[in-house]
């Protein structure tokens, strides 16, 4: 290949005059480098022309190429002085010519033909293979030529050119094409013709990258035009839903007309089936002739192989091209000139329930969307059917809840409190999710509830949501779509698990709310529940995980159970809407309630307020409450009846006997509703002349199932009460019974409280004056006992002497006993005063060492005192404390046989801590509650068997209780026990305990 030549280094222009090197300019050498540069100029001056007419082209032809590669080359090839050009667009491994300027008619033909496929040796392929440019200076010495290349041999000798540069289209690393120029005798392209090229190249990519983009935004203005279209025509029939809750005529109306304008029909009729017959439920632009017909037809069948007919037998669409040439032509085109025809059914869970047909009077089908369209508004129809079923169900339930709620006086002041403030289910659905991410161990989440109208789903909470995430979802909806995850968990109505979203399909398609999800709030794993009610989908919870790190099924059941919790609050914030127009008509309940709460032992004004009440919301002129006095019953309280009635009544017994409705109430338990006294032949009572009245009707106030009063109501017409009313009676007489019962029970109460604080002080008296009576004797019997052992009446034999000690010991218990009581009496009457001075805790707890460590030696116990050091000294009675230490570290060694027993003092925060803990055998939990109260000790055989009265306890706690302390325990069966106290350092003045 010794003559073939590539141009790589910069090359020298034909003709170009050298200059040389001078170290004396000369003029004749100035004027070749004038002239030199003045060609330079030129050279630039006509490029930039050439680039600024290809834009021209560019600009004046928007989303067209073939002129503005016309001008890129007709620029090219002359600018570079070649014979021809050709522009190439790459058509996957083949080539068409998209231009050629002044090339041979024969090469023209050539490529006109179709796409070539170029061999491996070609020009083409070596671009297509290095993406760069190729320059060849003599084509005959090209590997290409001299192997034949069927391709190269074709274009060469078509062409007949010898130089040949060819520079590719690029965009980033892909082969648009390549832009080619050739020369017919054999001069090599300079380094500046092959960077223009290369330029009108890049141009090229431009050209081409900005038409695709103009066709792809033409494409996108005219779908969104007609979606907007769509969307405004939807629009229109949703407002027309909102604004006719409950009226369909309107509704399929305004569909029609935009199923017909939309779609360019001519008419159009929506026709109802009720499952036997079709009915015309809205017409738009029907022919007067077909308008005539359809309203003397009435309901009917459609005619055999019609197309009505042909919708009812299969539910599905009938798009008719032209309708007049069917073999059975309907009414439509007999009477209204249809031509091209569609029908599509309406469907509600796959029964036919109606259909729209529009027509056309010329022969023009419909298109897939104008079809698509005319099936959306055909589903929305069947929703405003739907809608509009449940609104008048909601509406018989209304009617039928506002009368049971007006029965409900017992829950009147929930039913307010819940009234009064708004059903706001925002705060629940926030804690669920809050808590279901935590629980679940995810990132963050969203609660979405699902406009079954609209299709979409709106984000109703959400958590923690990324920052960049957050802002795109802002106030957007989720269109319903099958291929998304929240479509899919919407049909199968379960839980939809994504283990890495960024393989699900939905992302790889670019779904945008799914890869925002990703791309913007880094999810990789997700789960989303659906939120069912009754099998309907209302709503989803979704959370996720920004790692790869798939759900438990425990977590997964657990965001089941957030889901159904949510629905029940959103159920029962429908319910509490429902209810808030029937708890206004509750306000006279709601008084009845306040009186009672406010007036629970003022019984008159109980009664009369239940009384007033039951009359009016049960639409009564009278009521009466008869009451026991002792053992006979008299008529009380009463609304409506003259003062000259009550006056003849009041002081009559009600006897229990059928001649009056009360009398039978008493007499039977029961509720007796007479509704006409004058038909009632048992019915007697003479006080009729005073205050008539025709249906009366009597209900018992019982407690424990035995009559207590009775509540009347009557009505001066014959007008029986309802069996709600009845109902709701029972409900006051009820009340009433409770509210007799309370004043009962809190006049005993009262009376054996007054009993008890006038035993109570007697019992005080009783054993402060016992315990004075019995301590002078015993001390006197103690004085003389010492007096005897001390020797003082001489010697004595030792087995009298330890019968002295004995006499001694037990006397000195009974002392103590008897202090004891003298002490719980004083407390019990707020007489006994503490003594406030200074004293030292450690000299306290010294104190209890050296006078009960003795018994704690016989025992052969550990006894140990851990006094904190520097600890300041106290301001109190340092000899009740003393007493209360004594106490329990004397409990302490008395029911410890083995181990130790450890004083504990220290000082921290103004209060002194003390504790006395222990190895014994424990106190039960049921024990501990008892165990500071009198005479009160724990339950078991080592308590009965050690002894005691259950005084010291309760007589420490509040001793330290006057000091404004507080003392406790803790123990464990079998564990020992730690009694702890604190108790301030300095004691300002004795808290006042309330008096027993």
């Amino acid at each position: 290949m010794k003559n073939r030549r590539r141009t790589t280094a910069k090359a020298k222009r034909p003709g170009a005059p050298k200059v040389s090197r001078r170290r004396n300019p000369s003029s004749t050498n100035t004027d070749a480098t004038i002239a030199l540069l003045k060609r330079e100029r030129d050279e630039a001056l006509e490029q930039q022309k050439a680039t600024a007419e290809v834009l021209r082209v560019i600009s004046s032809s928007p989303g067209e190429l073939e002129p503005v590669f016309q001008a890129m080359l007709e620029n090219a090839v002359r600018i570079c002085e070649a014979k021809f050009g050709t522009l190439y667009l790459r058509a996957g491994d083949a080539f068409r010519a998209a231009a050629l300027h002044n090339a041979p008619p024969e090469f023209v033909e050539f490529w006109q033909r179709g796409p070539h496929r170029p061999g491996p040796s070609t020009v083409l392929s070596r671009v297509l293979r290095t993406k760069e440019v190729v320059h060849i200076s003599d084509i005959t010495a090209d590997q290409a030529y001299t192997e034949r290349d069927p391709l190269f041999i074709a274009a060469a000798e078509l062409g007949g050119f010898r130089t040949v540069l060819a520079v590719p289209m690029l965009k980033e690393t892909d082969v648009l094409g390549a832009i080619y120029i050739y020369r017919q005798e054999v001069r090599p392209f300079s380094n500046k013709q092959i960077a223009l090229l290369a330029s009108f190249a890049s141009q090229a990519v431009i050209a081409i990258e900005n038409t695709r983009l103009l066709n792809e935004l033409r494409q996108r203005t005219d779908d969104l035009t007609e979606s907007l279209e769509q969307q405004t025509a939807t629009s229109e029939v949703l407002s027309v839903i909102s604004s006719s809750p409950g009226e369909l005529e309107p509704v399929f109306q305004a569909m029609l007309e935009n199923a017909t304008r939309i779609c360019e029909a001519k008419f159009g009729t929506l026709f109802r089936f009720d499952g036997k017959v079709f009915h015309p439920a809205a017409q738009v632009g029907t022919p007067p002739k077909l308008f005539e017909f359809y309203r003397q037809r009435g309901p009917f069948l459609p005619e055999p192989h019609t197309q009505l007919d042909h919708v009812m037998r299969t539910k599905q669409v009938n798009h008719t091209a032209d309708y007049a040439a069917e073999a059975v032509p309907g009414t439509a085109a007999r009477l209204g000139g249809a031509r091209s025809t569609v029908a599509v059914p309406m469907l509600k869970d796959d029964v036919l329930v109606g259909a729209i047909v529009i027509y056309r009077q010329e022969v023009r089908p419909f298109t897939d969307k104008q079809i698509a369209l005319v099936k959306n508004f055909a589903a929305q129809a069947v929703i405003a059917i739907e809608n509009t079923r449940l609104l008048n169900e909601l509406r018989q339930r209304t009617t039928d809840l506002t009368e049971s709620l007006e029965q409900q006086t017992a829950t009147s002041e929930v039913l307010r409190v819940i009234s009064s403030s708004p059903g706001d289910s925002g705060p629940v659905f926030q804690a669920m999710l809050e808590n279901a991410v935590r629980l679940c161990e995810a990132k963050f989440g969203m609660l979405f509830l699902y406009d079954q109208r609209e299709r979409e789903f709106r984000a109703a909470a959400t958590w923690n949501l990324p920052s960049a995430y957050a802002e795109n979802v802002g106030n957007n909806s989720i269109r319903y779509d099958p291929r998304i995850p929240l479509g899919r968990a919407a049909i199968t109505k379960r839980p939809v698990h994504v283990s890495d979203v960024r393989s699900d399909p939905a992302y790889i398609d670019g779904f945008p709310g799914i890869v925002a999800v990703v791309d913007l709030g880094g999810a990789r794993t997700l789960v989303q529940v659906p939120m069912l009610k009754e099998d309907m989908l209302i709503g989803a919870i979704s959370i996720y995980r920004q790692e790869v790190r798939p759900f438990s099924d425990k977590q997964i059941a657990l965001v089941q159970n957030f889901a159904a919790q949510a629905v029940i609050a959103i159920e029962n914030t429908r319910l509490l809407n429902e209810l808030r127009q029937s708890l206004e008509q509750q306000t006279a309940t709601a008084d009845v309630l306040k009186v009672i709460s406010r007036s629970t032992f003022d019984l008159q004004t109980v009664l009369q307020t239940l009384v007033e009440s039951a009359a009016r919301l049960c639409d009564a002129d009278k009521a009466v409450i008869t009451r026991q006095k002792g053992e006979v019953f008299y008529r009380a309280e009463s609304y409506g009846f003259s003062s000259e009635f009550m006056d003849h009544v009041k002081d009559i017994p009600v006897t229990s006997e059928r001649s009056t409705a009360v009398g039978r109430a008493l007499l039977e338990g029961r509720a007796v509703h007479i509704p006409d006294v004058r038909d009632d032949s048992e019915y007697v009572f003479d006080a009729q002349r005073f205050d008539s009245y025709r249906t009366i009707i009597g209900v018992p106030m019982l407690r424990e199932g035995i009559p207590i009063g009775v509540l009347a109501l009557t009505r001066s017409e014959v007008r029986p009460f309802t069996d709600r009313q009845i109902e709701l009676v029972s409900t006051f007489a009820d009340q009433a019974a409770i509210a007799i019962e309370n004043v009962r029970l809190f006049d005993e109460i009262q009376d054996k409280s007054r009993q008890l604080e006038v035993a109570s002080q007697h019992k005080s008296q009783f054993l402060a004056n016992m315990s004075h009576e019995l301590r002078t004797p015993l001390n006197a019997i103690l004085g003389y006992t010492e007096l005897m052992a001390d020797g003082i009446y001489g010697e004595l034999p030792e087995k009298t002497m330890g019968v002295l000690k004995r006499l001694e010991s037990n006397g000195r218990h009974l002392l103590g006993l008897i202090n004891d009581v003298l002490d719980l009496s004083k407390i019990e009457a707020g007489q006994l005063v503490l003594e406030l001075t200074d004293y030292s805790l450690e000299d306290i707890a010294q104190t209890v060492r050296s006078t009960l460590e003795p018994l704690a030696a016989d025992k052969k116990l550990a006894f140990k005192v851990e006094v904190a050091p520097k600890m300041p000294p106290g301001h109190g009675d340092g000899r009740r404390l003393t007493q209360v230490v004594i106490n329990l570290v004397g409990n302490a060694i008395k029911f410890t046989d083995a181990g130790e027993v450890v004083i504990k003092a220290t000082e921290s925060d103004g209060s002194f801590h003390l504790s006395v803990r222990d190895t014994g055998p424990g106190i039960s939990a049921a024990d501990q509650a008892k165990l500071f109260q009198e005479f009160q000790q724990a339950d078991n055989a080592i308590t009965r068997k050690k002894g005691g009265t259950g005084l010291g306890l309760a007589i420490s706690k509040r001793i330290v209780e006057m000091h404004g302390g507080k003392i406790w325990v803790e123990s464990q069966l079998g564990h020992g026990s730690t009694f702890s106290l604190t108790l301030p350092v300095v004691v300002g003045q004795q808290v006042n305990l309330e008096p027993n």
